[in-house]
């Protein structure tokens, strides 16, 4: 009972602190008891609207996916960053794709080709009906597999819908149920693809692992972008997660945040507690966000 009541506090904080439930409380809060009462009611799956040009299907437990039924963007920031940023014809990776919000964005929305990689068998299932409701078969690559810096097999979490994990390796015992998974890197997958122009990566915590197996990928000058999660979880695994920082810098990457009401970049020095864009080329990258078609979603157009 008492971890229910946190979530639910923590859930409200989240909308009230959201750039978009801010300013649209009544709305927010809205859309959150309908949803509630509807799976209440009748727990089934449902088809729902993401942007303009996009859908979802949504049940209930999927955290990522049921925030943007609250919210319009449940990353709000870094969603509108690849909203702004992608145009068709480039290439994007999702690394640690879920059910697919961020690839029905880059290829519904955007137009993208994208190579998405989810490493649970039932949230992969997912992940294929809403790029099956979108029609986007023909634009997207998607990829029942993990992702690290050598051919592997690894057991995951499955049970902890945004946050399966590897186990790591000083797991003695495990209450939950697990699964075996295939492990690649994403490098050995630039022969079916072009180079991505932007990545976005959420594997928590086994981030250092999947940046040591893309070195041919962000040495390329066609990437100009990453989106990744860096919020401490590498911790279980024995990462320091400043050196994926300090891999990034060397490689002419610098640590942003992103506003995508006014479109304007903010450099960071050091990155963030959740996620953090780091980007290179900057007049490129300026370019294609002040150039980007506006955006519709929850009241606002940006």
């Amino acid at each position: 009972m008492k971890a229910r009541l946190k979530n639910v506090i923590d859930l409200f904080k989240f909308i009230n602190n959201h750039p978009l439930g801010r300013k649209h409380k009544l709305k927010a809060y809205f859309k959150f008891l309908k949803w509630q009462i509807l799976q209440f009611l009748k727990p089934q799956e449902r088809k729902v609207s993401f942007t303009d040009k996009s859908k979802l299907f949504v049940k209930k437990g999927m955290t990522g996916a049921t925030g943007n039924i609250y919210l319009g963007l449940h990353e709000f920031n870094d969603m509108g960053f690849l909203l702004h940023f992608l145009r068709p014809n480039d290439t994007f990776y999702d690394i640690g794709a879920n059910v697919g919000s961020y690839t029905v964005l880059a290829s519904a929305h955007c137009g993208a080709f994208t190579f998405c990689f989810e490493p649970i068998p039932n949230t992969f299932k997912s992940l294929l009906k809403n790029i099956e409701i979108n029609n986007i078969q023909h634009l997207v690559q998607s990829k029942n597999v993990g992702l690290g810096d050598k051919i592997d097999k690894l057991t995951f979490t499955k049970s902890r819908d945004t946050v399966n994990h590897v186990l790591p390796d000083n797991l003695e015992t495990y209450s939950e149920e697990t699964i075996e998974v295939k492990i690649l890197t994403a490098d050995s997958f630039l022969k079916e693809s072009t180079c991505p122009a932007l990545i976005k990566i959420d594997v928590e915590g086994f981030e250092t692992k999947v940046i040591n197996g893309m070195s041919e990928i962000i040495s390329d000058n066609n990437l100009k972008a990453i989106i990744i999660e860096l919020n401490g979880s590498g911790m279980r695994y024995g990462f320091d997660e400043s050196k994926i920082h300090d891999t990034l810098l060397a490689n002419n990457f610098n640590a942003f945040s992103y506003n995508p009401f006014d479109r304007s970049l903010k450099e960071q020095k050091f990155h963030g507690t959740f996620n953090t864009i780091y980007l290179r080329d900057m007049p490129y990258v300026k370019n294609r966000i002040e150039q980007a078609d506006k955006i519709n979603i929850f009241s606002e157009s940006f």
